[in-house]
């Protein structure tokens, strides 16, 4: 399982990437780098992807500055650069509290 405390290490040493899928929600989406990385200073791991097809990964909700919710989905931290593999909103429709999926 991933660690929260080590995701945020990497970040904060500067060590993080966005895949070019995140980049592009990024941008489609008006949500800033700064942002991100905001909400995943900030912010938990509420889902944990062990086995996911592109290597293991987890879902972290945080919030920006403006208290945006936002849910980043990064790689594990055992990786030597933590990669951003995408970035939303949460719908809260579909999330109670934006931590577990309804």
């Amino acid at each position: 399982m991933a660690n929260i405390d080590e995701i945020r290490a990497k970040v904060e040493a500067g060590l993080i990437e966005f895949s070019e899928h995140a980049t592009e929600r990024s941008i489609r989406r008006d949500i800033s780098v700064h942002s991100v990385i905001e909400a995943i200073l900030n912010g938990q791991i509420i889902e944990d992807y062990p086995e996911d097809k592109y290597g293991p990964s987890c879902l972290i909700f945080g919030r920006d500055k403006v208290r945006r919710p936002l849910h980043v989905q990064v790689s594990y931290p055992s990786r030597p650069i933590l990669k951003v593999i995408t970035l939303y909103e949460p719908n809260p429709e579909l999330w109670i509290d934006y931590i577990i999926r309804r």
